[in-house]
């Protein structure tokens, strides 16, 4: 049994960090995701335990709701599958999912969020959509920006941020964290206004 033993069905959110797992892309771009997520276990106190899912997550509560933290133990593309399995675990409805992950059409620096929507080649939210048959989930982007020139995206996203860049980025995974919080307080709707106007 949870932190909050049993309970009503869907009462739950899920906010999952995406990324790869591994110490190879730990501190890679395609991970901000994942790098959100320990900020959130930095700020709860509370440390992942694996589920059956194929998830590790900790059961807490933020801005008065019951939030389950999980990061997956899949690669990228395969992000669905055990995300998919624990929302089913925990009866959580996809208005109720909160899916942080790096985004290469947000300007590196900035935060968005996002309901619904299209995937934007994003692996990792293609197969969250898959799996859960539907699109209608939150998003909070985390802006990496788009590699200059021709550079190749899958390789860009799969580097380590630059000297320049890891200066900010605690800066930035603090508002993304934030941005999660804000849409437990207030509402997704709300704090879409609230960040994604933020004075950058």
């Amino acid at each position: 049994m949870g932190l909050f033993g049993r309970s009503e069905a869907g009462d739950r959110w899920i906010v999952v960090g995406l990324g790869n797992p591994g110490p190879k892309y730990e501190r890679t771009r395609h991970n901000a995701g994942v790098m959100v997520l320990r900020e959130l276990l930095e700020r709860t106190g509370r440390t992942l335990k694996n589920h059956k899912s194929g998830a590790a997550i900790a059961e807490c509560e933020i801005s008065g709701e019951k939030v389950v933290l999980a990061r997956l133990s899949s690669y990228m593309n395969e992000s669905g599958r055990p995300l998919g399995a624990l929302c089913k675990f925990f009866k959580t409805p996809a208005e109720r999912l909160i899916v942080v992950h790096d985004e290469l059409d947000v300007p590196f620096g900035d935060v968005r969020i996002k309901l619904g929507g299209g995937t934007a080649g994003h692996n990792g939210v293609k197969s969250v959509a898959q799996h859960l048959g539907t699109k209608d989930f939150i998003r909070v982007r985390v802006g990496v920006s788009r590699p200059r020139g021709q550079g190749d995206a899958i390789d860009y996203v799969l580097n380590e941020f630059t000297g320049t860049e890891r200066k900010e980025l605690p800066g930035i995974i603090s508002t993304a964290a934030d941005a999660v919080e804000a849409i437990l307080a207030d509402g997704p709707e709300r704090a879409m206004n609230t960040i994604n106007t933020r004075p950058q």
